[in-house]
């Protein structure tokens, strides 16, 4: 038993004699790791007992530098039985962020899950596109593997009036209507503004989709995973973008719609009226977090599940 007892004051002394870390020197070394990319979004920290180890103290230590870790909003919640993922090196999760920043660790954490199930209500792709980035990054270093993934998007058909982008109204016209000024092509014919504005729309929410869909299905021949990614029409311009991941969490963020001068071609600009979601704040809510926010995301499920089998239309990227 004498190998169980310690003296008076050893108790911060390992056994080479040097000073033993406590819960909150434990805490920054663990904070530098993740701020400098060395533990990186959507990782598990080690084991406990590993850190303990590694550490030279007692689980109870590391448990207090991981609650401080927690508090700091670096770390998602634990689950019993489980190391905790790295979150972000910023905000707590509970603040919204801008989309492009608070989507990619999000998609992260759903990605970790054997069957994945993303549903997606935008204008077009980019933001998804870009923030699935992270997540396809860590599959090819073989950090994570899903075994399913599918992805169902919806976005505005190709021939309905989009709320925006639409140029800006010409001075002796009224609000509801739109600018036909009459845009030179290049090859003797002409479009009306309207026209310009919407085929940039419809090009960029193709390409962007196009890009979306090989990204996902090259995990097919790379890495043997079963991907699904298919698109379907809305009949209206949808004024928020909405993320579902794993019918465990919805993502809210609104269309901010401003007056700006944009490039719609080669040398031709036109004011209009256009909605950027990249910078916009993202909301999330959890099933788990309680009774309002599983709410939230249940009848968020049901909305487009019913959008998806009811009024949307099928959509080919061309």
């Amino acid at each position: 038993m004498a190998d169980m007892v310690e003296t008076a004051g050893a108790a911060d002394v390992t056994l080479n004699g040097s000073r033993r870390k406590g819960a909150p020197e434990i805490a920054d070394d663990l904070r530098r790791r993740i701020r400098s990319g060395e533990l990186r979004p959507g990782e598990r920290l080690p084991t406990q007992a590993a850190l303990a180890e590694e550490f030279g103290v007692e689980r109870g230590t590391i448990r207090q530098a991981l609650q401080l870790l927690e508090a700091d909003g670096l770390l998602s919640s634990r689950s019993k039985g489980s190391p905790p993922r790295i979150a972000t090196a910023g905000p707590a999760r509970d603040e919204p962020q801008p989309t492009m920043v608070a989507l990619a660790p999000r998609l992260v954490e759903a990605f970790h899950a054997p069957k994945v199930r993303i549903d997606a209500v935008c204008m077009t792709s980019e933001t998804l596109m870009m923030a699935l980035g992270e997540p396809l990054r860590l599959i090819h270093e073989g950090r994570m593997r899903p075994g399913n993934i599918d992805v169902r998007i919806l976005l505005p058909g190709r021939d309905i009036d989009l709320a925006f982008p639409v140029p800006v109204p010409a001075p002796d016209h009224t609000v509801s209507s739109h600018r036909t000024h009459h845009t030179d092509r290049g090859d003797g014919s002409e479009r009306t503004d309207q026209q310009a504005v919407h085929q940039r729309w419809l090009a960029t929410r193709n390409a962007q989709g196009q890009v979306l869909r090989h990204n996902l299905r090259s995990l097919r021949s790379s890495h043997g995973i079963d991907v699904q990614v298919t698109f379907r029409a809305l009949p209206f311009t949808p004024p928020v973008k909405l993320y579902l991941l794993n019918e465990q969490e919805a993502l809210l963020s609104y269309y901010m719609v401003t007056k700006r001068e944009e490039e719609i071609d080669s040398g031709t600009k036109l004011e209009m009226y256009a909605a950027t979601g990249t910078q916009a704040l993202l909301f999330s809510f959890e099933r788990r977090a309680g009774h309002r926010d599983r709410a939230f995301v249940e009848e968020s499920q049901k909305w487009f599940d019913a959008l998806w089998a009811t009024i949307t239309s099928d959509l080919t990227l061309s």
